[in-house]
């Protein structure tokens, strides 16, 4: 009986995918190098197919994007003015109207989080290493910063490590933390969150290290919550990390290289992904060109290479599931491409989709929302 489960498997999850409502799709875009900002696409989760819908907002430099839990407001940094863009999302035509910008309180805001409740923002500034904490409304539209804490930390790296660089912010399930990695300081720093202000305060111990030089850049829990995952992306590594959720401790466990054995080319890493299963690690590769795919042991968590997937364009700087686990979608910004693939159900590996190409210029992140 079970064998005979496993070889349906594969049929029983393409039936509920195509039960499935299909998602808008949303990406960011630099710019500068051709973008006008948030372009929109509908995502046919049957067959992997991804349509463009045209562009769903100008705004400057939206180069990392977090979607509300209630899927009607959608947030977008803006990299060259320092500010955050709050938007009201139309699920019909997919537009996306602008309610107010505030400023992200620190230089080049790179990456958003929303915390559990919905009601803060956290957000991550490269430049000046600095995180923050913006109010949520009722309405969706972001109020003054609640929280501002500036980073300290260098590391080797004469060109990418002077300085602090805060390129992450994650909270923990509870909502009683927040984590930021810091590609400057070579450490993710921990806070106690407090979800009645939205405020930080320095956690004891206040940060936990990747290896000098590593440059730790975006984070992904286990569906465990005990569990930290942290890419870095000088080193093109993934570092495993044992989480105490109760006291908000981080313990390194592993490291293991993003890489095929013998390359030697000029690389980085970007994006970080664990698919909801726990099965499954995913890691792009910026020179490569691939997302690499980690098999997570069921018992101590820590991680085995298994496949490089080419990403079928030039420097997949991030990547997402879509919300059935059943394709992956690549963002290839020198290349101006989105590239889509199936994802195995049992072996995790990735497929490209048919037509699974489309052009977007200067594409940086892909959020999904479900219909």
């Amino acid at each position: 009986m079970t064998s005979r489960l496993l070889l349906l498997l594969p049929l029983l999850l393409s039936a509920l995918a195509a039960g499935a409502a299909d998602s808008l799709v949303y990406v960011g875009t630099y710019t500068t190098n051709g973008g006008r900002g948030i372009y929109a696409f509908r995502f046919q989760t049957a067959t992997g197919k991804l349509s463009p819908l045209g562009l769903a907002a100008e705004t400057p430099g939206p180069s990392f994007l977090a979607v509300h839990p209630n899927h009607r407001f959608l947030y977008a940094v803006n990299e060259p003015t320092n500010t955050v863009s709050a938007f009201a999302l139309d699920p019909k035509s997919a537009r996306l109207s602008l309610l107010n910008q505030v400023a992200s309180r620190g230089e080049a805001p790179c990456h958003l989080a929303l915390d559990q409740t919905g009601r803060w923002l956290g957000v991550a500034n490269y430049g000046s290493g600095s995180v923050a904490v913006l109010p949520v409304g009722p309405d969706g539209s972001l109020g003054e910063a609640a929280a501002v804490v500036q980073q300290q930390g260098s590391g080797p790296n004469p060109a990418r490590q002077k300085g602090p660089h805060a390129h992450a912010v994650l909270f923990s399930a509870d909502n009683r933390f927040l984590l930021a990695a810091d590609l400057g300081a070579d450490k993710i720093f921990v806070y106690r969150f407090d979800a009645a202000r939205g405020a930080l305060t320095a956690h004891d111990p206040p940060s936990a290290a990747v290896a000098s030089g590593a440059g730790v850049r975006h984070l992904a829990f286990h569906p465990n919550g005990k569990v930290l995952y942290a890419i870095n992306e000088l080193a093109s590594t993934v570092t495993t990390f044992g989480y105490d959720a109760a006291g908000g401790a981080l313990d390194e466990m592993q490291t293991v290289s993003t890489l095929p054995e013998g390359f030697t080319g000029v690389t980085t890493t970007a994006e970080i992904a664990v698919n909801a299963a726990g099965t499954f690690v995913y890691a792009s590769n910026r020179g490569h060109d691939s997302i690499a795919l980690l098999a997570i042991d069921p018992q101590r968590f820590t991680l085995v290479p298994m496949d490089y997937a080419p990403t079928a364009g030039q420097t997949p700087r991030h990547f997402t599931l879509d919300p059935t686990g059943g394709f992956l979608l690549a963002a290839n910004q020198n290349s101006g491409t989105i590239a889509v693939f199936r994802v195995h159900p049992r072996t995790g590996q990735l497929q490209p989709a048919g037509n699974s190409i489309t052009r977007v210029p200067s594409p940086v992140c892909v959020v999904f929302v479900a219909q």
